[in-house]
């Protein structure tokens, strides 16, 4: 039997203690624009991906909608999400999280030439901020 094949990762979910502090920060911070959002979650679109930030504790229970159900989901402790970003921003990134009064943790190079930067959210999930070269995909 021949496996079919996965076209992308479409959606990847975090979960914020404040759900509103958490959306300002992907907002105002990353420049990220709401799709949708309620007390619940807040969509965004990054690139042709969704990145998708639930309130912790509201996806515990079967969520039923007309259409079936979304089974009980979740993630404790911290979390990593890495955003690809040209070499050409790099710079304007560093700058950037500067004026936002955003730590680098850390700056790292890596061997096929991609540059990660590190920092933290509110809920001090890991965020990378990665130029081309880290993958052979990327």
């Amino acid at each position: 039997m021949i496996r079919p094949r996965l076209a992308a990762v479409l959606e990847t979910a975090l979960y914020a203690a404040d759900l509103p502090r958490a959306q300002r920060f992907y907002e105002e911070v990353l420049g990220l624009a709401p799709m949708f959002a309620d007390e619940r979650l807040a969509a965004y679109a990054v690139g042709a991906s969704v990145l998708l930030l639930f309130q912790q504790g509201t996806t515990e229970q079967p969520v039923r909608l007309p259409g079936g159900c979304i089974p009980p989901h979740g993630a404790q402790g911290c979390q990593h999400l890495a955003l690809a970003i040209t070499a050409a921003e790099l710079e304007a990134w560093v700058a950037h999280l500067a004026a936002a009064e955003i730590a680098i943790e850390e700056r790292t190079q890596w061997p096929r030439g991609a540059i990660s930067l590190y920092f933290r959210d509110p809920d001090g999930h890991l965020l990378e901020l990665v130029t081309p070269g880290l993958w052979p995909n990327y």
